[in-house]
């Protein structure tokens, strides 16, 4: 039984693909996720859905917790699953089965997670920084994973963007930690170079004035929240993730499955799994014009993108597997604690 309040955007990705992947191992599942999320037929079949907000000031808050403790005697899963702090709180003190929080970033406190047996995090960094916290409980470090399965390229003629153009993208929600504006900064040192960002989010309009302002404006795409990203990423020369903190960095993983070069800064779950001029080009954090040259250097060397890109492809199929990880999912599931 899953617990998911997340929104749209890398987390609720990997949620998609791991519901699925379970169900594809035959696992009967239930989720409680917010109304209208875009995602939702994604996991439709695969899934039983309960919808709520769960809002502070909202009767959902008084009343979801009785419902789910009802849901969990009723059913008697193996494995009650909350994802992220938030949902944790929802966590019932039932004593049938493991329950497990799921986190991808790092949590301010422990409080949210008094009912948790077991903290599972897709780094190791997220595992340190919960026991210097003061966790005493178990943990596990179990990584994401994402489809490895190709696709078609998009035309570019669907973000009017030049065929012979280097095109380079992006994507995610549009806040300031993600570092969107330092991309677009980068961007604009390049001549010739096309950017598409994917997302949307609070800093849209301040995104599009920079690009503007830089006079970068006509070579910056900016396309939305895509139903599936991969004909996108098919399409790009590079893949930029300039983000000032990301502990894992799934986006990485998408790129690399379809055979995309990357450029990452040296943010916390990057720095995990990625080694600077091997399976991609590392840049410090807000450096513009590190991410400039590191840009300008593979859309002028296809050799070296193709290197990298299948140095990625390799890591990701080695340490990000979807088998590995169902099956550390499944055994978790199965155990007590």
């Amino acid at each position: 039984m899953h617990f998911h309040f997340g929104k749209d955007g890398g987390a609720e990705r990997f949620f998609v693909h791991l519901v699925n992947a379970l169900a594809e191992r035959g696992v009967e599942q239930t989720s409680v996720i917010r109304p209208d999320r875009q995602w939702r037929s994604e996991i439709e079949g695969a899934t039983r859905i309960t919808e709520s907000n769960f809002r502070n000031l909202s009767l959902d808050r008084l009343l979801l917790p009785r419902k789910v403790m009802h849901m969990a005697r009723r059913d008697r899963p193996n494995a009650l699953m909350a994802w992220a702090p938030r949902a944790s709180q929802l966590m019932p003190a039932y004593r049938g089965c493991i329950k497990i929080s799921r986190l991808g970033d790092y949590p301010p406190r422990l409080d949210y997670f008094r009912n948790t047996d077991c903290i599972v995090c897709n780094t190791p960094g997220i595992a340190e920084h919960v026991r210097k916290l003061g966790w005493k409980r178990d943990i596990e470090v179990i990584s994401n994973f994402t489809s490895t399965e190709r696709v078609e390229p998009i035309s570019r003629t669907t973000l009017d963007t030049p065929e012979d153009a280097p095109v380079v993208m992006s994507m995610g929600r549009f806040v300031e930690r993600k570092g969107f504006h330092t991309l677009i900064e980068a961007v604009a040192k390049v001549p010739g170079v096309y950017l598409w960002l994917l997302g949307d989010g609070e800093e849209r309009e301040n995104l599009e004035k920079l690009a503007t302002d830089l006079g970068a404006a006509n070579r910056v795409r900016f396309a939305g929240w895509q139903k599936d990203t991969r004909p996108f990423l098919a399409a790009a020369d590079i893949f930029v993730m300039a983000s000032s903190h990301e502990p894992l960095g799934n986006v990485i993983l998408e790129a690399w499955a379809q055979g995309t070069p990357v450029v990452s800064s040296r943010s916390e779950g990057p720095q995990w799994f990625m080694r600077d001029n091997e399976n991609g080009l590392m840049v410090d954090i807000g450096d513009t014009d590190g991410f400039a040259r590191a840009i300008e250097r593979i859309a002028n060397d296809r050799t070296l993108g193709a290197a990298l890109a299948e140095r990625g492809h390799e890591t990701l199929v080695g340490q990000f597997s979807k088998q590995a990880i169902t099956d550390a999912y499944l055994r978790l599931f199965a155990s007590k604690r």
